[in-house]
């Protein structure tokens, strides 16, 4: 890195800036011209089960992003000895789908329901079967139908509803859009036209017209925007609200607001035709740009689109490393205690290496990382679920690789739907996301699960944040008429294909008995669940 040839880029604002909300970090990445990441800052956060519904308050929200980007200034002054005052463009995106519904007076009417809640099994089953056309109870529209079947008095005063990428883009610009990618986690996207299938529209404002709401559907979602179409600038309030200190400069210009399968797919250069990625962080879910449509409705099976527009399968668990978290941090708690100085990130390091040396099969050993409920398996609500039988081999090698096959369980479910029942044709998938940072573990265990090579960039742990600023950069190329793949494929990734591991066929095997016993254990997670209530 040429330190004065950044710090002139900062100075300059020939730079781009990315954040996004995940699930358990909000993390901020400054790019230079050559796409680089230069800086970053991070906010770590956890969501709250409040009366029954996983959410965040909006003073986590701005806190969180007040608090990533000030560690990014300071870290763009540690080591570039300039001050952050200006930008050449600016990103948001955040997990999507989820729930924030506004009144006239832009107030909050209810708290955020994120995408991790499954409480909306009625409305999925009632759209799924109105639109012929599989609606998953995280997608926005599922949340708003579903508030309708419970007469919740807050409906009819809805004017606006959006997306938590969508809300703080609205905050910080005044435009109420979003990119399409996330927007078609609100509601599903004609690919065509790229915008709200207007026949969905119409059926859904006929499903509710008794109801004699003064709003029809469309005038209540934000308007869907393109990957590299202007998507406002940032205002005085905006730029005061993201960094109080008042340094940074209102007047940028800002890329539509993504969600983060978008970014994902971004981070990966996985936005062309037969390309694929996996994002494995507290979710997990597979992206594969589709080049038709499906022949049948797949309840396991999303159809969303890229940031461009094009349509794509996601197959989305929404459980993935939240169990993992919870075991690694229990034995850091043991180290402490014991006098052990050893860094959570060793640590990860340590017992991630641990499970390769594991049986294939995991000594017959079975978990359920349910933090939350699983769509794809069809369980209601988390019960995380370790079992074994007596002679099962129980030692620390197959307790950690249990744990990560069971990481990617659910999804092998959806993908194997996707291959073998619809026959879609992947040519490259590509990893992404924190579990992946330990080299060599989660990436061989995940070529097993899905019986098919995958490949890692060293950029892979930028994640999202780095995504996101990828999109805001690319504005300015759009202007000059290259699209999303070229720019990818040109100014970002060049020739990097990635570090590329192939399915071991003993791991294959003890994958696919593993998820036999898996399959098969699915009524202990059930009676877990009916028990527990």
């Amino acid at each position: 890195m040429d330190k004065q040839a950044v710090r002139e880029s900062i100075i300059q604002g020939n730079t781009s800036l990315g954040i996004e909300l995940g699930s358990t970090r909000i993390k901020a990445v400054l790019i230079d011209k050559q796409q680089k990441p230069v800086a970053s800052g991070s906010h770590e956060w956890e969501n709250q089960l409040i009366d029954g519904i996983w959410t965040y308050s909006l003073e986590e929200i701005w806190s969180g992003l007040q608090e990533s980007y000030q560690h990014l200034k300071h870290e763009v002054w540690t080591l570039f000895d300039a001050e952050l005052t200006q930008v050449g463009a600016i990103g948001f995106s955040a997990m999507m789908h989820g729930y924030m519904a506004f009144d006239k007076e832009d107030q909050l009417l209810v708290p955020f329901r994120t995408w991790r809640n499954s409480i909306t099994a009625e409305a999925e089953k009632e759209l799924t079967a109105l639109f012929d056309y599989n609606i998953p109870q995280r997608w926005s529209i599922a949340h708003l139908y579903q508030a309708i079947l419970n007469n919740e008095t807050h409906v009819k005063d809805t004017v606006f509803f959006t997306t938590l990428a969508g809300y703080v883009h609205w905050q910080l610009t005044g435009e109420k859009v979003l990119g399409v990618g996330d927007a078609s986690g609100m509601f599903p996207i004609d690919p065509q036209k790229k915008e709200y299938d207007s026949d969905m529209l119409e059926k859904f404002d006929q499903q509710v017209k008794g109801k004699q709401f003064l709003w029809k559907l469309k005038d209540i979602l934000p308007t869907v925007l393109v990957a590299g179409e202007s998507a406002g600038q940032l205002t005085e309030a905006g730029a005061k609200l993201l960094d109080p200190t008042g340094d940074l400069k209102a007047g940028i210009p800002l890329c539509p607001p993504e969600g983060d399968a978008g970014t994902g797919m971004t981070a990966t250069n996985s936005v062309a035709l037969r390309t694929g990625n996996i994002s494995a962080g507290t979710s997990v879910f597979a992206m594969i740009v589709l080049e038709k449509e499906l022949k049948n409705v797949h309840p396991e099976l999303d159809l969303v689109t890229t940031p461009a527009g094009d349509l794509a399968a996601m197959v989305h668990a929404n459980n993935c490393s939240s169990e993992i978290n919870a075991w690694v941090k229990l034995f850091k708690e043991f180290a402490d205690v014991s006098g052990f100085d050893i860094s959570t990130e060793h640590l990860y390091e340590v017992l991630f290496k641990q499970a390769l040396v594991g049986d294939k099969d995991c000594g017959g050993l079975l978990s359920y990382g349910y933090f939350s409920g699983e769509n794809i398996t069809h369980i209601s609500e988390g019960r995380p679920l370790f079992v074994r039988t007596p002679d099962s081999l129980f030692n620390l090698a197959n307790f950690m690789r249990v744990h990560l096959y069971s990481a990617f369980g659910a999804l092998q479910i959806g993908m194997k739907i996707l291959v073998e029942e619809e026959q879609v044709n992947i040519d490259r998938v590509m990893g992404h996301g924190g579990i992946f940072k330990t080299e060599g573990v989660a990436q061989r265990i995940l070529a097993a699960a899905m019986d098919t090579p995958v490949s890692l960039m060293e950029t892979a742990g930028e994640g999202g944040a780095w995504g996101i600023a990828l999109l805001a950069d690319y504005l300015k190329y759009a202007k000059q008429g290259q699209n999303l793949t070229d720019y990818l494929n040109i100014q970002v990734f060049g020739s990097n294909e990635g570090i590329e591991v192939v399915p071991d066929l003993e791991d294959v095997k003890g994958f696919e008995q593993f998820a036999k016993r898996y399959a098969t254990g699915l009524p202990i997670e059930k009676a877990a669940v009916e028990f527990l209530n």
